[in-house]
């Protein structure tokens, strides 16, 4: 049997490679007579940059930029041997993995360091530049990013405005550079989800709580990117702005950027389907599998492509319930829990329990 391992990374445990080796080990363990071949994949989100180098070969930058609270950290994106092609990873610079848990405030949190990614790379002579949303502690609309590239945002009496999420409804004056950062390169960005900026599944309202905000925090938020859209006369709630805390609204006002779903991206950049044609089986996961993963996470992507091909999922936390699981159309999913534990035990027990849940699996084939 041909079985392809095309997992997502399980985030604050493991990144996407070590999770197909550790299912791989556990399926040869049950049958050395498995022809196995590990896929690690990302839906854009976290990991993204270290999947498209593992495929593609690209050369790997790394500059000190701004992190989410504005300390300096160190990031990392991906460019193409020809210097032409970008693969920017939000969460490098603006990810909740970058902070403590009581760092954790998307009113203060900024993506500043995202935009200094972007310059580095338009320096460096990127003319197309894949920016990957997801896992982000921020929801301040790209302002953050917007700022590095040049914009200024102004208060009622014309006094600079820190950009981050608590100071979107101070903003007065939205005040573009001279030379506009899609003038010199084409933006695609690969968004994992399909919320829209505002509204109960609006970016505040369905991640900012994630992100260690109160619901207070979540109110003032919301109004914040009321006013913000009101100020720029945006027009429409495009399903994808409300990714990563409004990125995706941010990526398309300030860089004109084209929304792709993340997955399908992801699966094109590093041409799944040639791996899949090989394939008897597909096994996949990623940290929690619940009622979101039907809004293009990485799941839901690769069931679709693989039909009518089987595949089965693992995951951390298993919260979709059997209907969920039938509309996505998984032959079957597996938590990989063995027993209760804390969480700080369930991700330091995350390969050995993939491992052990890929032996179980290898067994019922």
């Amino acid at each position: 049997m041909n079985i392809l391992i095309a997992c997502d990374s399980f985030k604050d445990a493991l990144d996407s490679m070590s999770v197909c080796q550790a299912v791989e080990r556990g399926l040869l363990r049950a049958d050395p007579g498995f022809e196995t071949r590990v896929f690690p994949l990302s839906d854009g989100g976290e990991g993204m940059s270290e999947v498209l180098r593992i495929h593609l070969g690209q050369q790997e930058k790394t500059l000190e930029v701004q992190g989410p609270l504005g300390r300096k950290t160190s990031a990392k994106y991906g460019l193409s041997l020809d210097g032409q092609l970008a693969f920017i990873e939000m969460a490098q610079a603006a990810g909740l993995q970058l902070l403590s848990t009581a760092e954790r405030n998307p009113q203060k949190t900024s993506t500043y360091g995202v935009g200094e990614m972007i310059a580095d790379a338009l320096q460096q002579g990127a003319k197309r530049i894949v920016l990957g949303l997801g896992g982000s502690a921020t929801n301040d609309l790209g302002t953050g990013m917007a700022a590095a590239l040049g914009w200024l945002f102004l208060d009622a009496s014309g006094q600079p405005v820190s950009p981050n999420g608590g100071n979107l409804g101070k903003i007065q004056t939205v005040a573009a550079p001279s030379e506009l950062p899609y003038t010199k390169a084409v933006f695609e960005v690969i968004c994992d989800v399909k919320n829209p900026l505002l509204g109960p599944s609006g970016a505040a309202k369905t991640y900012a709580r994630q992100k260690g905000a109160s619901d207070a925090d979540i109110e003032a938020l919301e109004l914040g990117a009321q006013n913000f859209l009101h100020l720029l006369r945006a027009k429409g709630d495009t399903p994808g702005f409300g990714a990563a805390g409004g990125m995706g609204f941010g990526a398309s006002y300030f860089l004109n950027g084209t929304l792709k779903p993340g997955i399908e991206a992801m699966m094109d950049l590093t041409r799944f389907d040639e791996h899949l044609s090989w394939a008897d089986l597909v096994i996949t996961g990623e940290g929690k599998i619940d009622d979101q993963t039907t809004q293009g996470k990485l799941i839901a992507g690769i069931v679709a492509r693989a039909r009518p091909k089987k595949v089965i999922a693992l995951c951390g936390a298993l919260e979709a319930q059997p209907d969920t699981l039938r509309a996505i159309g998984l032959q079957s999913a597996f938590s990989i829990a063995r027993g209760p534990c804390t969480l700080n035990e369930a991700l330091a027990g995350t390969a050995r329990n993939l491992e052990a849940m890929g032996f179980q699996v290898g067994r019922l084939l």
